[in-house]
Parts: C-alpha cells; structure tokens; sequence
C-alpha cells in the first residue's frame, strides 16, 4: 500500500515513495478507465437529459445510444479520461500517500486509524478537485455530443443547440479555454470540491476497513488474496458514490449547460422538478459501475506497487 520505501540489495538506491504512487496511481487509473468508461457515458447521459427525460431508464439509453451511434459511442469522450484519469489517479495516490505519511510524523512503522486515513482521503479529494474538474468538463462536453445517423433529429427533439461538433478531447479544450478562458475550464469547481472531499474520504475507508477486516478474518501471517484485494476495490467504489452522488448530477448539469450561471442556480432548477428522484439520475449504472472499475483500480494499483518492489 502507499506510504511504504521500498529498499532493494546490492546497493540498489531506495525508490522515492512519491515515483512508485505516481506510476501506480497512473496505472490504476486506465484500469478504471478501460473497465468503466460505458457506464460512465450512460450515467452522464442520464444526468443531462432534458425535462421530459429522453431515456426511461439506463437501458434504454444503452439501447438508444447503440443503436444511434454504434458501440463507439458508449466510449465518446475516452480520450479525455485516458489523458487525464491517468495524471488524476497519480495525484490522488501519491497525495493520500503524502498526508499519510505527514500524519505518521515521520514514523513510517506507524499503523493509521481509521479516522486518520479518512482524513487523509478527504484531503486527497480536495487536491484531486483541482486536476478533476476540467478532466470531467472535457468528457462530458463529448459524453453529451449527440452523433450518428440521426444526430439532427436528436438534438431538435432533445432542445439541443446545433453547433460545430467538437473532433475531440484537444479541439473541446481549445475552444472552451479560446471562448471562456480559464475559468471556463474550472466550470463546477466548487461542486467538484464538496463532491470530492467526501467522496475520497469515504474512498480510502471503505478500502482500508475491509481489507483490515479481511486480514483478521484470515488470521496473523496470512497474506490476501487477489480476491480479497478486488473485493476491497469494489466495495471502495460503492462507498465513495454513496455520500456525493447528488453533488455530481449537479456538477455534470452545471458543466454541460452553460445557462447555468452558478451551481446554485443548477441546483434550483433540479430542485424545481419537485422530485429528489432528479438527483439520483444515473444511479444504477453508476452503482453497475462502481464496483468493476474500483476493483480494477485498486488491484491495478496494489500490482503496480508489487511489481516495483
């Protein structure tokens, strides 16, 4: 896990503890991009559909968006995450790694509570806002370009407005930053904040808590198993959607709908349609999700680690 120094025989000098969660972290996030990308494009869809709602439910927007667009288009948007969730990751665990280490106060032998690697995570969360939030505004843009065949037709029923399609990730990036500048890039960072602290806070738990719960089922000296470790990564990933889900359908409408002039304001308007349904759009492919793609994560990360030391 993060936080340990790997020294090698021979004379071989230590890794620096900030390279290998840096590697590992990357790592682990194309994992989770690869596993849970399809998902993803649904839970968005979901969230940043119109008044009446387009789909009915999940699967119908999977049928609706194979059936327009091919399975491509269940990865619109893939470069975005690949690119960035990546860098996102590495910055997340090499922080976690970091605040761990400053509240073992230099004694690296030191077994955190549960209370300390929760605080640990919700700091990881404050400092991933900043590299997540434009990450996430650039996918969605993409995510919520409506393509194919019948792409006309779509965004006049939806009420979409016709504009120049974005080419991609780059193209997405380059006309927000040349229309709104930076600002335009951070749109919904203050919903990205209290979406995030909480999220990684409870992220880091989770995993924490079971594998611990794990080692003493198994007993002293017994190592886990690769079960064990993907076990802990899924039921990371239901424990860090269940105390920010609200927040990110507000943040997924505040960036895919630039009427929106702040994240209150995005809140009101769901708020208007007088169902606290509204913010759980999305839910269960996230939910469907959650679980493969944080399995993944994880044990891509726990093996990246392995194989540097």
């Amino acid at each position: 896990m993060a936080g340990h120094t790997q020294t090698y025989a021979l004379g071989t000098p230590v890794v620096p503890v900030f390279a290998q969660d840096f590697v590992a972290g990357t790592v682990a996030g194309w994992a989770q991009v690869v596993v849970g990308h399809p998902f993803d494009t649904i839970k968005v869809r979901m969230q940043t559909q119109p008044n009446p709602p387009r789909y009915r439910n999940a699967v119908d927007c999977l049928r609706q968006t194979v059936q327009y667009e091919g399975a491509r288009g269940l990865f619109k948007g893939v470069t975005s995450p690949l690119m960035g969730i990546g860098i996102c990751n590495a910055v997340v665990f090499t922080a976690n790694g970091n605040f761990r280490r400053m509240l073992q106060k230099g004694d690296e032998s030191k077994v955190l509570s549960l209370a300390e690697i929760t605080v640990a995570g919700s700091l990881s969360g404050f400092v991933m806002s900043f590299v997540n939030c434009p990450v996430e505004l650039l996918k969605i843009k993409l995510q919520t370009q409506y393509g194919g065949v019948k792409a006309t037709a779509i965004r006049a029923a939806t009420g979409g407005t016709l504009h120049k399609p974005y080419t991609g990730v780059i193209d997405a990036g380059v006309r927000t930053f040349a229309t709104d500048g930076t600002p335009g890039l951070y749109r919904g960072i203050s919903i990205t904040m209290l979406r995030d602290v909480p999220s990684f806070a409870a992220y880091f738990f989770t995993y924490e808590a079971t594998k611990r719960a794990l080692a003493a089922h198994r007993g002293e000296g017994v190592s886990l198993t690769n079960t064990d470790l993907l076990l802990a990564g899924g039921l990371a990933g239901f424990g860090a959607w269940l105390p920010c889900y609200p927040q990110d359908v507000i943040k997924s409408r505040m960036q895919s709908d630039m009427s929106y002039k702040t994240t209150f304001q995005a809140f009101r308007s769901l708020l208007s349609q007088r169902s606290a349904r509204i913010f759980f759009r999305g839910f269960g492919p996230t939910m469907a999700r959650a679980f493969p793609a944080n399995a993944a994560t994880f044990f891509a990360y726990e093996m990246a680690m392995k194989a540097m030391n």
